[in-house]
């Protein structure tokens, strides 16, 4: 059934608030609940996050003091949908495990969109972060057996397999080999807008916790992973925010947000398994789509364009949590060795790269391979969960090693 939402009415703006009682929403339960629920919650917060801070900017440098006090009612009730949907995860919940489930989702939810994407340009700036994301997930997930003397299999089950990806150490660049060429306006497909949108959103929300949550612990190696890799997060935003045209108006972005929310609760409410989640992504889905009615109308008033030019007749396809082992496989195949120059990507190394590489290393070994360093000296071996079949990364991570 085909799905439009510039033609759908939605709730009333202001029947939308909403009150304690309301707000106090109960979490998942961390042990038995799907852990896809638990990466679209995550998803779903960076979503909101996103459009909060958006607002923010739109709102400082916005002239006029209507525009300026109808953004602020949105977002406020956008502030308490992120409350809603970030106080689902379970308080029981540590922050290592809460990150572990984040690399779940920059995993599979980048793999997703990698797959989906019809632009080959954008298609590879996805593939090419996936890896890296991909290789987190591991180091953390060590960490956390290490810290916590659990294993990540609990939290993944098994949807998503924990092994070597691009070494973490190499993802350090020159910030300027971060920066993209970005999409056309004009041109590129509305799904590519939103697959940019949804990345960034979701990378921005990644940086913004490990920025907060790292210092919070006491071993001094699980301080330093959370630092380097918070720094790396920094490089991902940045990758995937140069992919959007800065062309774009704020109206455009106004609408493109609220329309992607409505995708994203849309497409969220086909999946999801627990009936209590799904119940509030239906209603944040109504909500929304009163929000996408005044940022269409805002376009058209102050942008004099139509919001049917900008945005396609109906939702796309879902957008899908699901395994994609077989997928990242092939990209550890033939992209492990992959860094950036300019807005491109080489597969040998360049000055610059040794250049950051020299000064942040300092000839001492960095906390992403000391953490593997100290689980093999405590376990044996390293932390992996493959599911299936054989992996090449041994040899892959040494054509990798001979980068530096």
């Amino acid at each position: 059934m085909t799905f439009n939402p510039l033609e759908q009415r939605g709730i009333p703006l202001d029947q939308q608030l909403r009150n304690w009682r309301e707000l106090n929403v109960l979490p998942v339960d961390p042990d038995h609940s799907d852990p896809y629920t638990k990466c679209r919650i995550i998803t779903m917060n960076g979503i909101e996050v996103e459009s909060i801070l958006f607002s923010h900017q739109f709102a400082r440098v916005c002239q006029d003091q209507e525009v300026k006090r109808r953004l602020a009612e949105i977002r406020y009730i956008e502030q308490q949908q992120q409350k809603v949907v970030n106080w689902l995860l379970p308080g029981q919940s540590s922050p290592l495990e809460t990150t572990i489930s984040y690399e779940q989702v920059a995993v599979d939810l980048t793999a997703w969109v990698a797959r989906m994407e019809p632009d080959p340009y954008l298609k590879q700036a996805y593939e090419f972060g996936v890896l890296e994301d991909f290789d987190h997930l591991y180091r953390y997930a060590n960490l956390y057996e290490m810290v916590q003397h659990r294993k990540a299999e609990k939290i993944v089950d098994g949807l998503t397999e924990v092994m070597p990806g691009r070494p973490t150490k190499f993802h350090h660049r020159h910030p300027a080999d971060n920066v993209r060429d970005p999409y056309d306006r004009n041109s590129a497909a509305p799904l590519s807008k939103m697959h940019a949108l949804t990345v960034m959103s979701a990378e921005q929300q990644t940086m913004n916790f490990y920025m907060n949550v790292g210092p919070q612990y006491m071993e001094p190696i699980a301080r330093q992973l959370y630092q380097e890799i918070a720094l790396i997060e920094e490089e991902h935003v940045t990758h995937y925010e140069s992919l959007v045209d800065p062309g774009e108006t704020w109206w455009e972005r106004l609408l493109l947000h609220e329309y992607n929310e409505c995708y994203l609760y849309h497409s969220f409410m086909q999946a999801e398994s627990d009936r209590k989640v799904k119940a509030i992504w239906e209603l944040h889905l109504n909500m929304e789509l009163e929000q996408l009615r005044i940022a269409a109308e805002l376009l058209r008033e102050h942008d004099g364009r139509d919001p049917a030019e900008l945005l396609p007749p109906e939702l796309p396809a879902p957008l899908m949590f699901e395994p994609n082992k077989a997928y990242l496989r092939q990209l550890l195949d033939t992209q492990i060795d992959l860094t950036t120059l300019g807005s491109g990507y080489v597969r040998e190394a360049h000055e610059r790269f040794e250049r950051m590489q020299d000064a942040l290393m300092g000839g001492e070994t960095p906390p992403s391979e000391a953490i593997i360093d100290a689980h093999r000296e405590a376990f044996g071996t390293d932390y992996r969960l493959e599911t299936e079949g054989p992996h090449p990364a041994p040899e892959l991570q040494q054509q990798g090693s001979n980068r530096t």
